[in-house]
């Protein structure tokens, strides 16, 4: 009689670890950073219909790199859960926190699951406070672990040699136009060093602006908008005033 074949716990999480690592990888990356009226969103994505980065709730927002279907399920679940939590309380208790604490129940449910593979996903919750100060960004990787995150955070592809880039350039009270010019410095780099050109076409762009009169802060910056920010210099007039501006898209 054969012996069966064993394999240790830690090797077995090890595995499953570095599968998912692998697949997020392969991913386009995404970065986050918060800016002096808000949150931005900043993704390498030539799609115009399968979105990385969509609303959550009023000043909520999720973004995600990875397997398109594993994290379009979370974030319909997401959703799902704050529209139920808002109409069955209040408004007011639907939170980043509870996301991501939802979120990550899934995630380590999944991970440490042998009866299924690991998704292949890493995961962006943030909400937009009054102030920058209340402002809240949570990082939650495969294996559901939560990450409190400030100032700027970058999942997918070649994810930390573009938060290296990031820490070392981001500033708090960063304008919109800069924070996003410095995202698209930060994705442009690839890994041996070299740039390469990102144009408005490439990106997927969004924010959560906490100047916004209605109670849904969640913004798409498309077209024009995006295309003056990307060209209008750090603190020049044409890029407070494409900030001013609001463009289309909550969802």
């Amino acid at each position: 009689m054969s012996t069966p074949f064993y394999v240790s716990p830690q090797q077995a999480m090890a595995d499953r670890a570095e599968y998912a690592r692998k697949g997020i990888a392969r991913g386009r990356s995404l970065v986050v950073l918060q800016y002096a009226d808000g949150i931005v969103f900043v993704a390498e994505n030539p799609s115009r219909a399968l979105h990385k980065v969509s609303e959550i709730y009023d000043r909520i927002a999720f973004a995600a790199t990875g397997k398109y279907n594993e994290y379009e399920s979370l974030r319909i679940g997401g959703t799902r859960y704050a529209d139920l939590r808002g109409y069955t309380y209040d408004r007011a208790d639907v939170t980043a926190r509870g996301l991501a604490n939802l979120y990550a129940q899934t995630l380590g449910n999944i991970f440490s699951s042998a009866a299924e593979k690991p998704y292949e996903v890493e995961l962006l919750v943030a909400e937009v406070g009054e102030t920058p100060v209340d402002d809240e960004i949570y990082r939650l990787p495969h294996d559901g672990s939560i990450i409190d995150e400030h100032g700027s955070v970058a999942v997918g592809g070649n994810a930390d040699q573009i938060s290296s880039y990031l820490s070392q350039r981001h500033e708090d009270g960063m304008s919109l136009g800069e924070a996003l010019r410095l995202a698209v410095e930060a994705l442009s780099r690839e890994s041996n060093g070299t740039e390469r050109a990102l144009t408005s076409d490439q990106l997927e762009v969004a924010v959560l602006d906490r100047t916004r009169p209605q109670q849904r802060k969640f913004k798409r910056v498309l077209g024009a908008q995006l295309a003056r920010l990307l060209e209008e210099p750090a603190g020049g007039e044409g890029a407070e005033e494409a900030e001013g501006q609001a463009e289309g898209g909550e969802e």
